[in-house]
């Protein structure tokens, strides 16, 4: 029996005539650009199932196919949702850890403590951000309705990412077809202060605009057909940007949102929409908006507000408190001679009431200014709250309790506010404005809430559909 097997391999001088095909074979592979892979395929190559968490064949399988005829050409969808099956596996095993501090290196800030629901799944999801996600910016469009922004008002959160996504230095790629996500570069409180007719309950022309420049990205580029829009951004913190968005249903139903006023009573829906926080830059400066906290012996107001008289909010908040308490300041002009900033500081509880809709700026000035939040709201999703937990330095106050805001701060123990305060320092990274943008910061917060929003989706164009068909 060992004799024929051994007999089975003698040499033959058929052999002989391999010996070019061989030859002719490696010089063709010493081509391949990618020959450090053989001859494993490489990840992207692995046809990815319609569970958006895991791989639809082994190594082997692929590599089976790959024996079994030539290799496959990957759309560029399928290659981008590649990376990010990688990233979601990455991200999901990283959340098993329990630890309130996480495990990866850092130079720059590890996250840790219990204002994080996850620091190691944070941290893992930031990191392959970084490394993977790429934004492309439309060109289509001029100034002032495209491509700027307002710098120095309440929609500067507005303003200074559409700045910051022009520049292309951090996340944005000049090839479209290596992005992940597609944004729509209009200003929404542009287009409000020059297209808006005053005294109008709507706003055609607006919507108008959002209907042409989809129409036209649309027919330029394959992007948003592909996904009906799914993988398209926009963002706006006029309050009226739901509305606009709105008139075009693929924009409100399907693409991600950022919205300042995230109101979910209004259409926001947070697996697929993200919350814009609300920042007011009244001069343009950004230095020096936080710190100068005082020492607890002098935060002698227990709760401060001061704020025109916007919305259904403010007027029952005004009826119960204007005036009427030491404790308890609330005022819709400050007195004479009196600063807004020192009262933040002096106070323990800064109240955050909505205005005509849901956002506040005055949520992230009281985390500037180490003064716990109560959010005075009941459809208010708040920034970056798939990450970070509210519920452990602010507060939530509902409507029909405005008449007993003082009898819920004073029930808050002493224990319990000084553990809310030392964590509201620590988010203050979060809110941080800074040009150019530092890791951590407002505008990379803001970035990876995009970034979930899209690991949250799978999307399959016509070519993958019809390739799993065939299988």
């Amino acid at each position: 029996m060992i004799k024929m097997a051994l007999n089975r391999h003698r040499f033959h001088p058929s052999y002989l005539l391999m010996i070019p095909v061989v030859v002719l074979l490696a010089f063709t592979y010493a081509q391949r650009p990618d020959s450090s892979i053989w001859p494993l395929p490489s990840p992207l190559w692995f046809k990815r199932a319609r569970v958006v968490s895991h791989w639809s064949c082994s190594a082997t399988a692929a590599r089976r196919r790959y024996d079994s005829g030539p290799v496959k050409s990957y759309s560029r969808l399928q290659r981008a949702e590649a990376v990010l099956a990688t990233a979601r596996v990455a991200i999901k095993e990283a959340a098993r850890s329990c630890s309130k501090r996480s495990v990866y290196p850092d130079p720059d800030y590890v996250p840790r403590g219990l204002i994080y629901r996850n620091p190691n799944a944070f941290h893992r999801s930031f990191l392959e951000m970084e490394k993977s996600f790429k934004i492309y910016v439309y060109q289509e469009g001029i100034p002032p309705l495209f491509h700027t922004g307002f710098l120095k008002t309440v929609y500067s959160t507005e303003g200074l990412f559409i700045h910051e996504m022009n520049k292309g230095q951090v996340f944005q790629t000049s090839d479209p077809d290596k992005a992940h996500v597609y944004f729509l570069p209009f200003s929404m409180a542009l287009m409000v202060r020059y297209l808006y007719v005053p005294g109008a309950r709507q706003i055609p022309e607006i919507g108008l605009v959002f209907a042409d420049y989809i129409n036209v990205i649309s027919d330029r580029y394959p992007y948003w057909n592909q996904s009906h829009g799914a993988d398209h951004l926009m963002l706006a913190c006029h309050d009226w940007g739901p509305l606009a968005s709105s008139y075009v249903p693929q924009l409100f139903n399907n693409s991600i949102r950022v919205l300042c006023n995230a109101n979910t009573s209004e259409g926001f829906n947070p697996s697929k929409d993200a919350t814009l926080p609300e920042i007011n830059l009244k001069t343009g400066e950004f230095s020096g908006l936080i710190g100068g906290t005082l020492p607890p012996s002098k935060q002698t107001i227990l709760a401060f507000f001061a704020g025109r008289l916007h919305g259904h909010v403010r007027h029952v908040l005004f009826d119960h408190w204007k005036e009427k308490d030491n404790e308890v300041v609330v005022y819709e002009r400050l007195p004479n001679g009196t600063s807004y900033d020192s009262m933040l500081r002096r106070s323990k509880f800064c109240l955050c009431p909505s205005g005509y809709e849901v956002a506040s700026p005055r949520i992230v000035e009281a985390i500037y200014a180490e003064c716990v939040p109560v959010m005075i709201s009941d459809k208010y999703v708040p920034p970056f709250s798939d990450v970070i937990n509210w519920d452990l330095f602010s507060l939530k106050i509902k409507v029909r309790d405005i008449p007993n805001i003082k009898s819920i701060l004073m029930g808050v123990s002493q224990e319990r506010y000084t553990k809310m305060k030392r964590r509201v320092r620590e988010v203050q990274r979060h809110f941080e404005v800074n040009v150019p943008p530092k890791r951590y910061d407002v505008f990379y917060m803001i970035v990876h809430s995009i970034w979930l929003r899209r690991l949250n989706m799978h999307i399959q164009d016509s070519r993958s559909t019809q390739d799993s068909t065939e299988e």
